[in-house]
């Protein structure tokens, strides 16, 4: 008996494994159609991928692999496309096909910006994915009792809100290219020249964006670490349940606090701040104390991130943070390593030490 229950558990263990690899494969291949759905119609990528992973069964259901149909859009009224026909709800039911996995993430889009029903989630934040899952179920979009929590649920595990954020970012880049392009355009045509050269010179081939990412460096023992470069959005925000505000560099913290009607001790202790009052990067501050776990199981450090931009970043209290992790202040981990946010890590990740004056001494 005691055989069988090891081998159901290493059976179990494998599958989840199994599972686990290939939703990691369908977020890999669908995240960029995500983040520029999110660009065109505001529907948050976070939101787009884990219904595609729910519905399609990481794109495996046998809906999916007959009509491309990664959202289960059943045909309605003003459907003029192709349709094939499944059992759901109810016994051969007509659902939407399309001619590629494009035309399903398009077509999701459309729906949901289209429809009156959904047209609330709209005036909601695009990094509030809980309301947003909530908001779902509650305009009908399915009828599982638990629909809005397994979509929370595979936005925590697999991190999916960092899409939502990316493409926040990549959609103010956008808009500014345009803005730069047009003002360029303009002025060119003020300056053409009367006489045209004998030989017209070959056209100037437009620059191409340039995406860039300024991350902190990597201090452990500083406090006020700039941020990397993300655009959050303006105002009060959420971060694992927790009010939240972006500050900008040189913000006054007794600005922030008086702002808020918050004590600035208070203000200090709920960001792990001492006496700083002026900022020297921007950064997250919060307006609540923060929590003693996060809202997903890990984080994976990115290159140059101190343990303080982890803190912020996740919502996550520093003692925590280094108890989970069998950490001290001065340990700083090294890049890709995983950091658990909710339980006892099974072991210390790999580290360098940093000296008070911001010198490796020793590495892990």
């Amino acid at each position: 008996m005691k055989f069988l229950s090891c081998l159901f558990l290493f059976f179990g263990l494998h599958t989840a494994i199994a599972q686990s690899d290939k939703t990691l494969a369908y977020i890999n291949q669908y995240k960029d159609i995500a983040m520029q759905e999110m660009i065109r119609t505001g529907v948050p990528a976070a939101i787009t991928l884990a219904q595609g992973i729910l519905e399609s069964s990481n794109g495996e259901s046998d809906l999916c692999k007959k009509s491309n149909n990664h959202f289960g859009i059943k045909c309605k009224n003003d459907w003029t496309g192709d349709r094939v026909f499944h059992n759901d709800d109810t016994r051969h039911e007509c659902f939407r096909s399309y001619p590629n996995a494009a035309a399903s993430f398009q077509d999701h889009s459309n729906f949901l910006k289209t429809r009156p029903n959904y047209q609330s989630l709209f005036a909601l934040n695009p990094t509030d994915y809980t309301n947003w899952a909530y908001g779902l179920k509650k305009a009908g979009y399915a009828t599982e009792k638990d629909y809005a929590q397994r979509l929370i649920e595979l936005i925590n595990r697999y991190n999916l809100n960092e899409y939502s954020v990316m493409a926040l970012t990549k959609g103010k880049e956008q808009k500014a290219n345009f803005a730069q392009q047009s003002t360029a355009t303009f002025n060119n045509d003020k300056e053409v020249k009367a006489t045209m050269p004998t030989t017209p010179e070959p056209a100037a081939s437009p620059a191409k964006a340039v995406m860039q990412t300024n991350t902190p460096v990597a201090f452990a023992n500083t406090k006020s670490i700039a941020e990397p470069e993300t655009v959050y959005p303006e105002g009060i925000f959420t971060i694992n349940h927790l009010k939240v505000v972006y500050a900008k560099k040189g913000t006054a913290l007794l600005s922030i606090a008086n702002q808020y009607q918050i004590n600035l001790s208070r203000l200090l202790e709920y960001n792990d701040l001492e006496d700083e009052n002026i900022l020297q990067a921007g950064q997250l501050i919060f307006l609540e104390k923060k929590m003693k776990k996060g809202d997903k199981d890990f984080h994976i450090v990115k290159n140059t991130e101190t343990l303080y931009n982890i803190c912020q970043q996740e919502g996550v209290r520093m003692e925590n943070l280094l108890q989970f992790n069998k950490l001290q202040k001065n340990m700083q981990p090294l890049p890709g390593e995983k950091i658990y946010l909710r339980f006892l890590a099974p072991a210390s990740p790999k580290y360098t030490t940093i000296a008070p004056e911001n010198s490796s001494t020793t590495s892990r």
